[in-house]
């Protein structure tokens, strides 16, 4: 499962995004933050024989990769005790 940038663990809490054109936006709808969150959780409990978390490198050459949308996610993901493939 590819882990993007529409939602990002951040030092408040998760953070729900969507990407309209060429930008990343805030998603400020109660609604679409929970159905967001909902689409995750279906995709993390729907593995039956084990799954693969991909959480993207950030780039710096593009606004749209930022590290900064991703290391916090990867971090939070490995603290939790999801093994870290190399």
């Amino acid at each position: 499962m590819n882990w993007d940038g529409d939602l990002r663990f951040t030092d408040s809490g998760w953070s729900f995004h969507d990407f309209r054109g060429d930008r990343w936006t805030n998603i400020l709808n109660p609604e679409n933050q929970v159905y967001l969150r909902n689409a995750y959780r279906v995709l993390l409990t729907r593995a039956r024989q084990g799954m693969v978390l991909f959480v993207p490198l950030g780039e710096s050459l593009g606004p749209t990769r930022s590290s900064t949308f991703y290391d916090p996610t990867f971090n939070y993901l490995a603290d939790l005790g999801i093994p870290v493939l190399k």
